[in-house]
């Protein structure tokens, strides 16, 4: 801060020719300026280290009504003389708080004043309070000699109450100073907008299932990855939450009618595309349904829909669906996927992999990671625990020389056949494990499960007693595969478990439940 005793210097300050304007050529450059800087329409303006009032006496000439404040009682006496008969108050006060009291301004200018200030921070957010919203700030500053304030800095200081500053150089115009000058002069005019807040497009994706397969729909018209698959999926519009949003878009795109309670959201990914703005995605699961078949609604965009295996995806494929597929089957929750500007739309086989899973909250100590069961045969196991595991929504996980496995959330089940592996076949009725049991939705899905298991290596225990083999108020299938492994499927919502009826199996271990 530099001290100047401006009460010695009013007497001599209109001496120069951009303070006293005197000039009619300097006066005027400074009258086209300030017309370009104010608004059209009347403004209530504040003038802040006015000095003299010369600033003060342009704008009121062009129709605004101005408020002046200097700190200085000579500069105030000599202002009041100028500005008589004009309509403009002049008040003795500090700038950096002026005495205004509630009064609000469109206007707030200031020439060569912040640079003077012990706190120019401070007092920059203290007059924007002042401002109406929509307002105006119009700071001329510079840097003379050494001293002043540049552009630079003072660009930094606005930066955190505006985005919205225009800046002019006004060096390169000795018309305002009624001389040429090689220093840095330069005018800012910031508009009392806050910054804007982060927002991003929120985007919803079916992931349908059936049975291990998912169903994908090839782009085209749409000026967006043309030729590549990806999921159904949409922009979220205003008013709705993100069920909604699916709902609307899955019966839009592939004609089904999903219910709220259909949809389990699988996946949320924050994403940005190649030169793009942030986005995120929420992946919703649902199930396909025989009775509502899917079917291209949008053939202008649309090209084909189609069923890939999760773990056989295509490689013509959106690398934003492809990557939420790849951390849904993964059993991940939360991904941020963030491209390179030089990265592309399309998924790229042998590329980067740019997904970044993010953990989820909660103690993980106790849940069950895997149920892994030793088979004699691996093949019959694929396809018998593969078709069942899929049906309940579990998602292909791994393939090694010896196993297969199955993931759902953060567990999953696998079948091998160990070359450790002794004996032909599991015996349930030994120690050791007595069956899994698994949730299904309602009894309409557990007789479709068991009509069909059959066809896939599984046959029914206690059929004469089905559904309640387990009791009267148990609603559940007990199926069992060709090496002994049994399974229990339970309809509807968990109940507490009654005893067991001849011939029920007795139930050893729950080894699996997933709600």
């Amino acid at each position: 801060m530099t001290t100047i005793d401006w009460d010695s210097a009013a007497d001599s300050f209109d001496e120069e020719p951009d303070h006293g304007l005197l000039d009619p050529a300097v006066r005027h450059a400074w009258a086209r300026r300030l017309e370009s800087w104010l608004p059209g329409e009347r403004s209530e303006v504040l003038d802040l280290g006015c000095g003299t009032g010369s600033l003060a006496l342009l704008v009121a000439g062009q129709g605004h009504r101005v408020t002046a404040v200097d700190r200085s009682p000579r500069m105030v006496e000599q202002a009041r003389a100028k500005l008589a008969g004009t309509g403009v108050g002049v008040h003795l006060g500090d700038a950096a708080r002026p005495p205004v009291g509630k009064q609000r301004f469109d206007v707030i200018m200031a020439r060569h004043v912040v640079w003077l200030l012990p706190d120019p921070e401070a007092a920059l957010r203290h007059w924007f309070t002042l401002l109406r919203p929509g307002g105006r700030l119009i700071l001329i500053e510079g840097v003379w000699g050494g001293v002043g304030l540049s552009a630079e800095r003072l660009t930094g200081l606005l930066s955190g109450l505006t985005e919205r500053i225009h800046h002019e150089r006004l060096s390169d115009d000795p018309a305002l100073w009624g001389r040429r000058v090689d220093d840095e002069r330069y005018a800012l005019v910031a508009r009392a907008e806050p910054p804007r807040r982060h927002t991003e497009v929120v985007d919803v994706h079916l992931i349908l299932r059936r049975g291990p397969d998912v169903l994908l729909a090839r782009r085209a018209n749409t000026g967006y990855a043309d030729g590549l698959f990806n999921g159904p999926s949409g922009h979220v519009e205003d008013g709705e939450d993100v069920r909604e949003a699916m709902i609307r878009e899955a019966a839009e795109e592939i004609g089904v009618e999903l219910g709220p309670d259909e949809l389990r959201v699988a996946l949320v990914m924050q994403h940005r595309g190649p030169g793009s703005s942030p986005r995120t995605g929420w992946f919703f699961e649902a199930e396909y349904d025989p009775a509502r078949p899917p079917y291209n609604r949008e053939p202008d965009k649309c090209s084909e829909l189609a069923w890939f295996p999760l773990d056989a995806l295509p490689d013509d494929i959106v690398a934003y669906c492809r990557a939420g597929l790849d951390g849904y089957r993964a059993g991940e929750h939360f991904l941020i996927h963030w491209h390179e500007d030089g990265d592309t739309v399309a998924y790229q086989p042998h590329g980067i992999r740019r997904a970044v899973p993010l953990p989820a909250g909660g103690a993980r100590t106790g849940g069950v990671h895997h149920i892994e069961l030793w088979v004699p045969d691996l093949p019959a196991a694929e396809r018998g625990w593969g078709w069942l595991l899929g049906e309940l929504g579990h998602a292909p996980y791994q393939r090694w020389e010896n196993g297969r496995s199955w993931r759902r959330g953060d567990s999953y089940v696998v079948v091998e056949r160990s070359p450790d592996l002794t004996g032909g076949t599991h015996d349930r009725r030994r120690p050791g494990l007595n069956h899994l049991a698994f949730h299904v939705r309602d009894r309409a899905t557990l007789d479709a499960l068991v009509a069909r298991a059959p066809e896939h290596g599984w046959r029914p225990l206690f059929p004469e007693r089905y559904p309640h083999a387990g009791g009267d108020g148990h609603t559940a299938a007990y199926l069992e595969d060709a090496a002994g492994y049994e399974v229990e499927l339970v309809a509807g919502v968990p109940q507490t478990r009654p005893a067991p009826q001849a011939p029920a199996p007795h139930i050893d271990v729950w080894a699996w439940r997933r709600d």
